[in-house]
């Protein structure tokens, strides 16, 4: 799993869709969910820590966990299934813990309100995700061929710690 961080709300430019877009820790690869326009309400709101008159759908969940002193110990974004992505809330009362079935966006609404991390598994971001930095990816594969072209076999044995014809 890699941890993931809420860069904001975009919208698509041809269909005007809310879209909100997590960032990995070294900012080089993006993940866009399309959402709807009251999740993308909820996330901003919580970004810009507004707090509404009277609790709102997210906050009331938050409050309800505090009632029942539960924490929401981070949030899994954890499949992507016919362009539909998946998460669960984990959640801990005492020793007990459980995950939540939940929306991606209500997931991170919820999340942002409470500080806990976002979570995206590592297939999800290999298949849903887009570079940022291409000039960084780029820069990365060249030292890789760079080192793979200037190695010789004696170097793959010494490496793998022994000749294998001992074996």
């Amino acid at each position: 799993m890699i941890e993931m961080k809420v860069a904001g709300i975009a919208l698509d430019a041809i269909t005007r869709s809310p879209i909100v877009l997590l960032k990995d820790g070294t900012e080089r690869r993006a993940l866009p969910i399309y959402i709807g326009q009251d999740q993308a309400k909820a996330i901003i709101g919580a970004l810009e820590q507004q707090k509404p008159p009277r609790p709102l759908t997210h906050d009331l969940i938050v409050n309800l966990f505090e009632a029942w002193e539960m924490e929401l110990e981070k949030i899994i974004i954890h499949s992507l299934q016919d362009n539909t992505f998946y998460a669960v809330l984990c959640l801990k009362r005492g020793e007990t813990k459980k995950e939540i079935d939940c929306r991606p966006s209500d997931a991170i609404a919820i999340a942002l309100r409470t500080d806990s991390p976002v979570w995206v598994m590592e297939e999800v971001i290999a298949d849903a995700s887009i570079p940022v930095d291409r000039d960084a990816d780029e820069r990365e594969r060249k030292a890789f061929r760079d080192f793979v072209s200037n190695l010789s076999p004696s170097d793959l044995i010494q490496r793998g710690g022994g000749d294998p014809d001992n074996s």
